[in-house]
Formats: C-alpha cells, sequence, structure tokens
C-alpha cells in the first residue's frame, strides 16, 4: 500500500511536470512577434534577404507551434512520458554522434595511425570514446526499454574501425556512415508511428463525443480540469518562470542589492512573469495557493490539528486569485511597460494582501471570542489567539504607512487603504471585547452591566467604521469638486456612498432602535424582591439556574 501511494505521487508529479514545458513553448510564442521579427530585418537588409522570403512559413510554423503545444498540454499522460522517452533516446543519440565526431577529430589532429597501445594518448582518448559510447547505447536501451542493444550502436563503428588499424581518411567515412545509419533508423521509427497522432486524435475525439453526449460539456471541462490539474500546473509553471528571472538577475549582477532595491527586484520580476495570458494566470492560481498556505497557517496556529476537522469552504485563496484577476484585466496588466507594471502590480498586491488578513480576521473573530468566554486557562491558547490578533492590528497600520510613502494621497488611494483601515478597527474591537471577557474571568464574578459595555465596545468600532466611511466619501466628493471630475470616479463614489455610507447607516440606527426597544422592555418588568428570589431559588428567567 505505501509502495502504491508513492508512485501515486509520483504520477501527479509527472502528469504535473511533464507539462510544464508545453506552456513554457505557448510562452515563448506568445512573446516572440514574428511581423515586428521580420520587420526589423526588412528594415535591416535588403529584401532579399533568405530569411524574409520565408516569411510566410515562419508565420506558418508559428501557429503550428500553437497547436503543437496545446497538443502536449492535453496528452495523455502514458503517451506524455513515451514521448519525453523518444526525445530523451533522440538526446542520447546526439551526444552519441558528438562523441563519436570528437574522437575522429582529435584522431586527425594526432596524425597517429598505429596500434593503439603503442601510443598512451591514443589509448586513452579510445577508452574515453568507448565507454561514453556504451553508456550511451545502454541508457538508450534502458530508456527504449529494448534488450536490442545493437540498434544503438552505429556510432561505435568508428572505433571498431580505428582498432582495426583503419587509416583516419577512411574512418572520417565510416563516422559519415554511421551518422547516416541512425537518421535512417530514425526516420524509419518515425514512419512506422506516422498515423499514431491520428489514431490518437481519432480515439479523444470518439471519447469527447461519448462524455459530451451523455454527461455535457460542462461535465467535459470538469474532468480535464482535474485531469490536467490546471491550477497546480499553471502554478509551477509561474514558479519556474519566475525563478529564471531572478536567477537571470542575480548571475548578471556581481553585487548584493539593498533592502530598497530587493522590494523593487521582487516587484519587477513579478512584472516580468505576468506579460502573457498565461504568465498571469500562473501568477493568479500561485495568489490563489499562498493565500490558502496563509489561511491554512492561521487555521493550524490557532486550532492545531483540530482546524483540519472542520474546513471552512469560505477559505480556499480563490477570493485573492479572483479578485488578482479581475484587477488585472480591468487595469490591462500585460499590455503595460515592466516599470509600470510593477508599479500598478504594488497596487494590486496590496489589495491581495489585504483581503488575505480580511480573511484571516474572519477566521480568527469567533475562535478568540469564543476563547475568552469559555473559561480555557491554557495559557499557550491565549497567547498563539492574542499574538495573531496584534499581528492583524499592526500589519494593515504598517501597510498603510509603507504605501503611503510610496504613492499621493488620492481618492482611488483612499478607497485602497481603508480597507486596511477598517480590519485594524475590527481587530480592535474584537481585542478589547476579548479583554472583557478576560477581566470578568479574573473577577470571579459577573460584571454589572456587562451586556451593555460589549454593546457600547461594538458600537463604538462600528461608529468608527462609519467615520472612514464617510471620510472617504467625503474625500471624494471634494477631490471630484476642486479637482479632476470624471465618470468613472462619480461612480465609484455614489456606489461607495450607497454600500458603506447609507446601507451600513441604516443598519446600525436599526439596531440602535431594537436596542432601546429591548431596553425600555427590559426595564418594564418589575423588579424581583428579597421574598420573590428566596422562594424562586434566584432562578435566571433564561437559563433556569
Amino acid at each position: 500500500l505505501v509502495a502504491m501511494a508513492v508512485w501515486e505521487r509520483v504520477e501527479a508529479v509527472l502528469n504535473v511536470g511533464l507539462r510544464v514545458p508545453s506552456i513554457m513553448l505557448l510562452e515563448v510564442l506568445y512573446r516572440w512577434d514574428v511581423s515586428s521579427f521580420f520587420q526589423k530585418i526588412q528594415r535591416s537588409s535588403l529584401n532579399n534577404n533568405p530569411l524574409f522570403q520565408y516569411k510566410y512559413l515562419a508565420l506558418y510554423l508559428h501557429y503550428v507551434g500553437y497547436i503543437l503545444s496545446l497538443v502536449l498540454l492535453t496528452l495523455p499522460r502514458q503517451h506524455l512520458m513515451r514521448l519525453y522517452l523518444y526525445v530523451l533516446t533522440a538526446v542520447l543519440l546526439f551526444a552519441g554522434h558528438q562523441l563519436s565526431r570528437d574522437y575522429v577529430r582529435s584522431e586527425l589532429d594526432s596524425g597517429y595511425e598505429g596500434p593503439l597501445y603503442l601510443d598512451p594518448l591514443s589509448m586513452n582518448r579510445f577508452t574515453t570514446a568507448l565507454i561514453g559510447q556504451l553508456v550511451v547505447c545502454t541508457l538508450c536501451s534502458c530508456v527504449m526499454q529494448t534488450k536490442q542493444i545493437w540498434l544503438f550502436s552505429a556510432h561505435l563503428l568508428p572505433l571498431v574501425a580505428r582498432l582495426c588499424l583503419v587509416p583516419l581518411e577512411t574512418i572520417v567515412f565510416i563516422n559519415r556512415f554511421a551518422m547516416i545509419l541512425t537518421g535512417l533508423e530514425v526516420l524509419y521509427f518515425l514512419a512506422s508511428n506516422l498515423l499514431v497522432p491520428y489514431n490518437l486524435a481519432k480515439n479523444a475525439y470518439r471519447e469527447l463525443a461519448q462524455v459530451v453526449e451523455v454527461y455535457g460539456l460542462l461535465a467535459l471541462g470538469m474532468s480535464l480540469w482535474n485531469q490536467l490539474v490546471l491550477p497546480m500546473l499553471f502554478m509551477c509553471f509561474w514558479l519556474v518562470l519566475f525563478t529564471l528571472q531572478i536567477y537571470t538577475y542575480f548571475s548578471t549582477r556581481n553585487q548584493p542589492p539593498s533592502r530598497e532595491r530587493l522590494l523593487f527586484l521582487f516587484l519587477t520580476s513579478i512584472a516580468e512573469c505576468c506579460c502573457s495570458p498565461y504568465s498571469l494566470l500562473g501568477l493568479v492560481f500561485t495568489v490563489s495557493f499562498v493565500a490558502l498556505g496563509v489561511l491554512t497557517l492561521c487555521k493550524f496556529y490557532l486550532q492545531g490539528y483540530r482546524a483540519f476537522m472542520n474546513d471552512n469552504a469560505m477559505h480556499r485563496g480563490m477570493t485573492e486569485g479572483i479578485t488578482l484577476l479581475i484587477l488585472s484585466v480591468q487595469t490591462g496588466l500585460i499590455e503595460l511597460q515592466v516599470i509600470h507594471r510593477a508599479f500598478l502590480l504594488s497596487i494590486i498586491l496590496f489589495i491581495v494582501v489585504a483581503s488575505i488578513l480580511q480573511s484571516m480576521l474572519e477566521i480568527a473573530d469567533p475562535i478568540v471570542l469564543a476563547l475568552g468566554a469559555s473559561r480555557d486557562k491554557s495559557l499557550w491558547k491565549h497567547f498563539r489567539a492574542v499574538s495573531l490578533c496584534l499581528f492583524l492590528l499592526i500589519f494593515p497600520a504598517y501597510m498603510v504607512y509603507m504605501i503611503c510613502q510610496f504613492f499621493h494621497m488620492d481618492f482611488w488611494l483612499l478607497i485602497i487603504i481603508s480597507s486596511s483601515i477598517l480590519t485594524s478597527l475590527q481587530v480592535l474591537g474584537t481585542l478589547l471585547i476579548y479583554v472583557l471577557f478576560m477581566v470578568e474571568e479574573i473577577r470571579k464574578a459577573p460584571v454589572e452591566n456587562m451586556d451593555e459595555v460589549m454593546y457600547f465596545v461594538n458600537g463604538t468600532y462600528r461608529l468608527l467604521e462609519f467615520v472612514v466611511a464617510l471620510f472617504v466619501v467625503a474625500y471624494g466628493v471634494c477631490e471630484t469638486l476642486f479637482g479632476q471630475w470624471s465618470v468613472m470616479g462619480s461612480t465609484i463614489i455614489l456606489l461607495h456612498a450607497y454600500y458603506n455610507v447609507w446601507l451600513r447607516a441604516q443598519l446600525g440606527w436599526q439596531s440602535f432602535l431594537l436596542r432601546r426597544d429591548a431596553v425600555h422592555k427590559i426595564q418594564s418588568l418589575p423588579t424581583a424582591s428579597a421574598l420573590q428570589l428566596q422562594q424562586y431559588n434566584d432562578i435566571c428567567a433564561i437559563c433556569y439556574q
């Protein structure tokens, strides 16, 4: 069972890893503008340039590359592994050809045609080439899973000829013959498998037609999504792209960058890695997985392994990924220059991080309040809850401070930072209620009017949230009246005023009216006398205790 589980993991890794090059090829084809390439050739040389004459052929091959990439992306795992093994065999045969050619050249340079055992240098070259060719033949036999090792031993002919004291000029022709023989073997193999792509396409079309007919297009899409593991695939592709970008930067720099330079390097590297739809999708899925990891760590930090028993489907990281995708599409991120894309990404990532912090607060808030009310004496649990709340209180404020250092304050920036300010206010309210619970626990006696105190605390930070939203609207109105007016800005102000000011004011006023009615009803009840309390044994009207 363990071996089967390990093999399933290996197959899952191969299913993702073997498809990454196909998306890399799509990325390269998207970045390569064939028309601009040939226009540069036309401007830099005469019209009779051979490359320019084959312009339409290159365009045709460009689109064929797209089709080939999509085929490799959707190819079943077994056939994909077999294809990579064939490519590896071709690379090994090419390596054998290079070894044979280098050996023949070295023999021609030495000019020695006598027996090998009389010349140590010739014997050393022969032994090295022989070992290399045997390794190549063995690897080809293992990769192709055949015992007919002689099929891959054509490059041994020059070595056999040299061992038989054949003249060096003849060995050159024997080496060429070995190359031709290997090429004929490859052509025969390709010809014998010429109908394999057609058969695969026919079988795939038949299976797709059956699935669509029975289950519909939605089921087909979900099946392909699960089989190709697209989120993990695009995340791995983007991480490879980002790693290559970082490696390229550091390999061309001798001095280590400063802290500010590291931040700029991080943003520009991300900007370089989202200049196409494929890399943008990779960034979206990467952000989703990072958000999922952060939220999972938050749950584990607060509750330990018990957090995984009651998993909440709302905190899966998809909200942050979708937010990044929508903002990137709306702002035309991939169409901008790298430096502009980096600055825009800093704002988008700020919004994404603010969303992650808000999700962390949604996870922590009920746990912290339940911990304060449960009278749990575990100091470690209380430390984890309070430390996380302090982090959620300080870090959003630090983010607001940092982004205000880089950008000039305007209405749009105020809307962006308002979410972080509201997060800090909500955490502050949660901490105050937690402190009230702990004070009541320490006193070992119920605090009089605790319900009113908690209502006052909740009302205070709700009022502060309303003030922040009202300030954002007021700032936007002032900027619209005395600054630059735009339809988009006015629309955002109206929406913000309706949803975050008017509706919030209505909910707050309704809550106040309901609270006032409840207080009036409680005050209308008669006060129990000491005799009544003794007669009813001081039983609570709610819990009867």
